[in-house]
């Protein structure tokens, strides 16, 4: 047989500009013609919008993989990529663009028929009003802290209190729901008023309904669905990862997700999944608000349909996907907790024989009684954003680089109105002439013999550059005594500093202190 040219690999072929990664164990993929197959007993993931495409190429072995979730219907995925997710322990949610779950696939584990017709007949017996007061009573409670401590509503907060003290002497499951739908309506009004901020050039195609919290019910749908402004959309979509968490733990302990007990049990909707979220919520809550206060939202990772309808882009919802491993560590004392309170409803012979608690690794005794939500996970921390266009920045930082500068523009231009320019008065001159004086009497005092023979530029770039991306600025500018900005110019490589600089620097990232050393750079 004649020998042929070499096929070129499947990723030549392509345009792709960017290599997908894991993220806290979640890929989220979005676009248009998404591929999610097997290759040669690798996971080939593929997504994104024209020529602008991602690719990504898992092993069996060190993937990091937790969750993949898939937002939108256009594209594949192969039975043989279902199998290899189920081989790793990797959940699989398919969420529609307006963030309803369509799919959710997990580890496959036997399900016990008693737990489940113990979950059927709960609602026949006072079952469900204690696992309804337990659900709601806690979800209530972190209302009230959100309320209290976030939004800054003292009334608000002591209203919700007493709705929750109420629970305490509720004989029905229709007065449960009652109280929740109260304390709901005080809850959402405080947050109505909730200013959404924006980055100055986005103003102009900014609606005016899209810079306040507004009404928590859309007014195209008479619900929270179909929302019509950036921070409820953003909510629906939280609320949408977190029902596929709450589904997936549900079918992992082996109950039906369907079966619940506070919504009612309606087509095309898992009643006991709503019912676990509820107490996670206001920890969804507290998130969005933390992260409307941390920076504006730009104006391009939302878009509006022809209806109003507001939607997230599909990069924005992405990293909003990857808190998905928060909410299930959230979830899984609340599903575990449901699961022994159906248990326990089966007779009183069966009290103390509760099921494996799967989720949380917990001890397999009985609970203390209160220990609902002793598995509180730490809210995921928002990326820092420029507070100007809304750009990721480093910890620490206000202001991205670009447009530190035109805000020192707008300020002099302020100021000069005023007739008073406040970066040259006495004061400002003065300071600065003291911190020139300060620099240049350094870099006088300095001897290039000072320097270790082993450190010269080659090595600080070879070897100090690429380390100093793991440090904060913050402890730069402290170890070396500069300016914030400059730190950060440091820390990019963008910037060599003076060579006095240098053996602080090389301390400060591991290498060998200033008297000792250093082996040669052969080493």
């Amino acid at each position: 047989m004649a020998a042929t040219q070499t096929v070129p690999q499947y990723l030549h072929d392509r345009n792709f500009h960017t290599t997908i990664t894991p993220r806290q164990g979640v890929v989220t993929l979005s676009g248009y013609g998404i591929r999610v197959q097997v290759e040669r007993g690798h996971l080939v993931l593929e997504d994104g919008i024209g020529p602008d495409r991602r690719y990504a190429r898992f092993p069996r072995v060190g993937h990091g993989l937790k969750r993949l979730v898939l937002i939108g219907s256009d594209g594949m995925v192969t039975l043989a990529a279902l199998r290899w997710l189920a081989d790793q322990q990797v959940s699989f949610v398919m969420l529609e663009r307006d963030g309803s779950v369509l799919v959710t696939t997990g580890p496959v584990r036997s399900s016990d028929a008693r737990l489940r017709r113990a979950q059927a007949l709960a609602a026949s017996n006072p079952t469900a009003l204690q696992l309804a007061v337990r659900l709601i009573g806690q979800k209530l409670a972190g209302q009230e802290a959100v309320a209290r401590e976030r939004l800054r509503d003292s009334v608000v907060a002591d209203d919700i209190a007493k709705f929750r003290d109420s629970l305490k002497s509720t004989a029905h499951l229709e007065t449960v729901l009652g109280i929740e739908a109260n304390a709901a309506s005080a809850y959402w009004s405080a947050w109505s008023k909730l200013s959404v901020r924006y980055p100055r050039t986005d103003l102009v195609r900014v609606p005016e309904h899209w810079q306040r919290f507004g009404a928590r019910v859309s007014p195209l749908a008479g619900s929270p669905r179909l929302a019509v402004n950036p921070p409820n959309a953003v909510l629906n979509y939280l609320y949408a990862v977190l029902e596929a968490e709450a589904r997936l733990a549900a079918s992992e302990l082996g109950l039906d997700p369907s079966l619940g007990v506070l919504h009612k049990d309606t087509p095309n909707r898992d009643s006991l999944a709503c019912d676990l979220m509820e107490p996670i919520r206001p920890l969804v809550d507290a998130y969005v608000f933390d992260w409307l206060q941390r920076g504006p939202l730009r104006r391009e990772w939302f878009f509006e349909q022809a209806n109003g309808n507001c939607r997230l882009m599909g990069q924005f919802a992405g990293e909003l996907a990857e808190t998905a491993m928060v909410w299930r560590k959230a979830v899984a004392p609340y599903a575990e907790e449901a699961a022994k309170i159906f248990w326990q409803g089966r007779s009183k012979s069966a009290k103390f024989h509760f099921p494996a608690t799967r989720l949380t690794q917990a001890r397999r005794s009985l609970a203390k009684v209160g220990n609902l939500a002793s598995n509180t996970p730490t809210f995921p921390k928002p990326l820092t954003r420029c507070q100007r266009c809304g750009k990721p920045v480093t910890a620490g930082s206000i202001y991205c680089l670009k447009c530190v500068p035109a805000i020192n523009r707008g300020r002099l231009i302020e100021t000069a109105k005023l007739g008073r320019i406040a970066t040259h008065n006495p004061t400002a001159e003065a300071r600065r002439a003291a911190t020139h004086m300060k620099q240049v009497e350094a870099q006088r005092k300095w001897k290039p013999e000072d320097l270790p023979q082993w450190l010269d530029e080659e090595f600080y770039r070879r070897e100090i550059v690429p380390r100093l991306s793991a440090l904060t600025v913050k402890s730069i500018r402290t170890a070396i005594d500069v300016s914030h900005p400059y730190a950060t110019l440091i820390k990019r490589g963008d910037r060599i500093p003076h060579p006095r600089h240098w053996d602080a620097l090389a301390k400060l990232v591991g290498l060998v202190g200033v008297s000792s050393e250093l082996p040669s750079a052969e080493h």
